[in-house]
């Protein structure tokens, strides 16, 4: 076997596009399995040299479906290596010699290792200095270890892991844990020729820190809910009223905004504090807006 050939080039922006296009073919392998797609590692850093291997994180509700579809991954060129190293893990990745993409698929519930991978990325994106560094480091490997894929990555273990401390100290991964807690209840389901629930799901988090969930019901008349009050009764049921953030869930995987009435609810349920009340309106790019942007004249 030829040694891969290792090389770091300058960021290019098309990696991010590359990235949109291969999460669809994971997603559409994956189907009702895959929670969220996540762009990591150093192709994922806007300003940052990388090799140009193409680094995605994927969240799952089943590790074992995952293993049922290694067939459907291999026949888009992907090597299906298990845990490859990482228990918890499951490892593809394609190229051959010359690697272009490496997928890492971890369980929606194992925070620990979605938590860490997300906390690097964020780190770097908004560290200029350490950035910097990172590259140059990454530049000297690269030339002291051309066809040494062991003695590169070795060589910046250590600022990785340094790095990664630092990051996970400042990191609040929140949102990204109220996301995967709102689609793993995501499941569109027929309760009975009047009902249907489960195709919009959303989490709220409370003063205490704690995430609630619900999902959406539609019915043949106007007994539905959303699932933005769901989460809220589910809140309110276990005693608790104090809402700092909401995030509803569509069913294509996208955050979405609360209705009117929902609002209403939220405002009523806080009046003095509605307006602090933090909803998530984009999650890949992390837009986040307040109950009193969304409703700044309250009729009370």
């Amino acid at each position: 076997m030829v040694s891969q050939h290792i090389t770091v080039v300058d960021y290019n922006s098309l990696w991010a596009k590359e990235y949109e296009e291969e999460s669809l073919r994971i997603k559409d392998i994956l189907a009702e399995n895959c929670m969220a797609t996540y762009h990591i590692g150093s192709t994922s850093v806007e300003g940052l040299a990388a090799k140009p291997v193409l680094d995605m994180m994927v969240a799952v509700r089943s590790l074992e479906k995952v293993d049922e579809a290694a067939d459907s991954f291999s026949k888009t060129g992907y090597e299906y290596l298990g845990e490859f190293g990482i228990a918890g893990r499951r490892y593809l990745r394609k190229g051959g010699d010359e690697r272009t993409h490496q997928i890492h698929i971890f369980q929606s519930e194992d925070w620990y290792n979605i938590g860490r991978h997300l906390a690097f990325r964020d780190y770097m994106r908004t560290h200029q200095k350490e950035r910097e560094e990172y590259a140059k480091l990454k530049t000297a490997l690269a030339q002291k270890f051309p066809y040494d894929i062991d003695g590169y990555c070795d060589g910046k273990e250590h600022f990785m892991r340094e790095t990664e401390k630092i990051a996970l100290s400042q990191f609040d991964g929140t949102w990204d844990k109220m996301y995967l807690a709102a689609r793993n209840v995501q499941n569109s389901r027929k309760i009975s020729p009047h009902v249907e629930a489960g195709g919009v799901s959303a989490a709220v988090l409370t003063e205490k820190g704690n995430i609630y969930v619900g999902v959406c019901m539609d019915t043949a008349c106007s007994l539905g809910m959303c699932a933005e009050r769901n989460a809220i009764a589910n809140m309110i049921t276990n005693g608790e009223n104090h809402i700092r953030r909401v995030m509803a869930v569509d069913r294509r995987g996208k955050a979405i905004p609360p209705c009117g009435v929902c609002r209403e609810l939220m405002a009523q349920l806080m009046p003095e504090h509605y307006h602090a009340i933090q909803i998530m309106l984009d999650y890949e790019k992390k837009k986040v807006v307040t109950l009193g942007n969304m409703t700044p004249n309250w009729w009370i």
